[in-house]
């Protein structure tokens, strides 16, 4: 009575692990089968976002490689790389702002040295 429990305990395990993600892998669409469902603007989109979002992953991966080098972690490095970026722009930012600041007040003498 007991080793006819077992069995069917087994069998039925069996079945859960290798039916269940069988029919999983049976049910999901590939990717080429979703990519036909879309409808024939969101398929030129695709097409067109396809090598910016191809380029976009290689720069991640390659800054990826190049934090993994570090004996730091790569999300500390990552961070620190954020930082720099942030205070780079904000110093550009300033830089622009300089140098339009500098443009107007050329100008400004300018005008003011025609009106004499």
């Amino acid at each position: 009575m007991r080793t006819v429990t077992w069995i069917k305990m087994a069998v039925t395990g069996v079945v859960f692990c290798v039916g269940g993600p069988a029919l999983i892998y049976y049910v999901t669409p590939s990717e080429e089968e979703l990519f036909s469902r879309y409808n024939p603007e969101l398929q030129k989109r695709s097409l067109e976002r396809r090598k910016e979002k191809q380029e976009d992953f290689d720069n991640f991966v390659t800054k990826l490689k190049e934090y993994s080098k570090s004996d730091k972690p790569v999300w500390t490095v990552w961070e620190q790389e954020a930082a720099k970026q942030r205070q780079l722009g904000i110093q550009q930012e300033l830089d622009r702002r300089k140098l339009a600041a500098a443009e107007a007040e050329a100008t400004r003498q300018q005008m003011q040295s025609t009106l004499r």
